[in-house]
């Protein structure tokens, strides 16, 4: 065996097989771990997917909300052991790979259509 594939063994190894097929313009409910004072908890985030990046075992998706007026975007690595679990809430019907846009907009602007064709 090269390196290559001892790699990718490993790498096989460390893959969720428990996750949703999360599509960008989702609104999902992503369950982080947090550990305060020795104790672990779930803290729910939940937003609208804008960005999805790489793939395999570094796969990562950008998660945006607003929260109290200002515009909040966390970066969730999907196979890491501090994201519990992930809840699609709703599917959205965007037509480009990245909603950077959403950036620049308020209010009712950042509302996406909601999705019928996909299942949740």
């Amino acid at each position: 065996m090269n390196a290559e594939q001892i790699i990718r063994s490993i790498e096989s190894e460390q893959l969720k097989d428990d996750l949703p097929i999360i599509h960008v313009g989702d609104t999902i409910r992503v369950g982080v771990r947090i550990s305060e004072g020795g104790k672990e908890r779930v803290q729910p985030y939940e937003g609208t997917v804008i960005a999805k990046r790489h793939g395999g075992l570094n796969e990562t998706i950008t998660v945006r909300r607003i929260f109290q007026n200002v515009g909040v975007e966390r970066v969730f690595l999907l196979h890491s052991p501090r994201v519990a679990t992930i809840k699609i809430i709703r599917r959205g019907k965007v037509r480009r790979a990245k909603l950077y846009y959403l950036r620049d907009r308020i209010g009712k602007a950042t509302r996406i259509k909601q999705r019928f064709d996909r299942s949740l």
